[in-house]
């Protein structure tokens, strides 16, 4: 080994700023301290986040299951929660847990902007918790990052977003050495700084939207317009980081991935390939909403397909392969999980048509396939971020439950949606007028519950194992 690292143990080293530097298998080596801690920062904020998603989770599904819905009258208050629980459950959650990624794949240069990054994120979270009950707003159900019409909840977001940009900025400089970008280490940590280069056309996105679109229409089309570029794009951005957490999560169970490192970090190249025709959608841009909603759409059906097919069937195939040793059993369940979730998610994109709870069951299955991912990596990176070992048995089944919970909410959704019932509605406007849009909205509330139980396990299981240093 060169002179410039000093050896840590069989396989592993580390370089001359504290970094370790890994043997190979698709996993990645833990960095310095300060880059650990940081990381164990983005994971509160995180957790926190699941927390109150958590909480309106349990209320919005109440909201909306059938005979029990009628105790929940309040369709203001279940717009209100919705967009808290949209923004808690998929934005800040999924956008926290990237800070605790970047954060591990980045070096030690610039941690003091990685912390700057971190409180502007916590201070702008809190900001949109605390919106409903600090300032009056309408609530408007915009796809992707739903809004309280009020300038405190606009100022968290703000706020948040500077804080991503700044997380955004820092990952893209602080490269690790060359040494750490060798074998499958090297595909894993392609895949985190694709999700970053992802991240910044979003932000732009979001820029260029705000540039073009005129501020003629119904407050929740502006809305829904604003944030349709970007919201799109920040799905490459989860999807890269849920394809490197996958390969991650096979490495940690022994699977053999039928993948040279090479190949598979080519297939994570072609995941970030679509985002860079985001300028093309933008600058033919000629007034047409229509079209330039459509050419965002067709972009994530196509595009979005190209990376997850081969990793994912790579991934089971490696997964049938190989047995799965007791202390990997929470690893394997949270990504059986997450890629079944995936792929039917997936493939109810294939049924939308009108503006129904098709489109919300796509979503609770792309969105929860990400979350059972991310739910996996933490697992397996508490004992490596200083926290103890988590307890095997109910982290193994807090996934299978989610999971679980997830598809049966999402069958119910799909369900629902075929005999006509609406999105984004509650109470009487569901118009629950036969048995067969009673049964399906009955099933997506039996199943919410179901998985909101497999969230709270999982936040248990997390406590327990952070509440103090092993």
């Amino acid at each position: 080994m060169s002179s410039t690292y000093q050896q840590a143990d069989a396989g592993q080293g580390v370089d001359a700023a504290g970094d370790e530097i890994h043997g190979g298998g698709f996993t990645l080596s833990m960095p310095s301290a300060a880059n650990r801690k940081l990381a164990s920062g983005w994971l509160w904020l995180g957790i926190a986040s699941l927390v109150g998603a958590g909480l309106f989770a349990i209320l919005l599904v109440l909201s909306r299951t059938p005979y029990v819905q009628d105790i929940f009258p309040w369709v203001d208050f279940f717009h209100t929660a919705l967009v808290v629980h949209v923004d808690l459950s998929v934005l800040l959650w999924f956008m926290a847990f990237a800070g605790v990624l970047w954060s591990l794949n980045s070096s030690s240069r610039f941690i003091g902007i990685g912390w700057l990054a971190l409180v502007l994120a916590s201070v702008g979270a809190a900001i949109i918790v605390l919106s409903p009950f600090v300032a009056v707003g309408k609530p408007l159900m915009s796809n992707y990052v739903p809004v309280i019409q009020s300038t405190f909840f606009f100022t968290g977001l703000i706020v948040f977003a500077v804080g991503v940009a700044v997380l955004v900025l820092r990952s893209l400089i602080a490269v690790p050495s060359a040494g750490l970008w060798q074998g499958g280490e090297g595909s894993i940590r392609l895949g985190f700084y694709a999700a970053s280069i992802s991240t910044v056309f979003a932000l732009a996105a979001f820029g260029w939207s705000y540039d073009i679109i005129p501020d003629v229409f119904e407050s929740t089309q502006y809305y829904d317009l604003l944030f349709w570029g970007g919201g799109h794009v920040l799905q490459f951005t989860y999807s890269l980081l849920m394809l490197a957490g996958w390969l991650w999560l096979a490495d940690a169970c022994g699977a053999k991935i039928p993948l040279t490192p090479r190949l598979a970090s080519a297939f994570l190249v072609l995941g970030l390939l679509p985002v860079f025709f985001i300028p093309v959608i933008y600058l033919s841009f000629a007034g047409d909403m229509g079209a330039y909603m459509e050419q965002f759409t067709q972009l994530m059906k196509i595009g979005g397909a190209f990376a997850p097919v081969p990793l994912g069937l790579a991934v089971l195939y490696g997964l049938g392969a190989a047995g799965s040793p007791p202390a990997t059993k929470p690893q394997r369940a949270a990504l059986l999980s997450s890629i079944v979730l995936f792929a039917v998610g997936g493939g109810i994109s294939l049924a939308i048509g009108d503006s129904n709870t098709i489109i919300t069951a796509h979503y609770h299955g792309t969105g929860g396939a990400i979350s059972l991912a991310f739910m996996g990596l933490t697992i397996h990176l508490l004992p490596r971020l200083g926290y103890r070992e988590p307890e095997l048995k109910w982290a193994t089944l807090m996934s299978y439950i989610y999971g679980a919970g997830q598809l049966l909410h999402i069958i119910g959704l799909l369900w629902s949606g075929g005999y006509g019932v609406q999105r984004k509605v509650a109470g009487a406007a569901q118009g629950l007028h036969g048995f067969a849009q009673t049964a399906g909205m009955g099933l997506m509330g039996l199943g919410g519950l179901i998985a909101v139980a497999g969230g709270i396990m999982f936040l248990v299981v997390v406590f327990k194992a952070m509440r103090r240093p092993a």
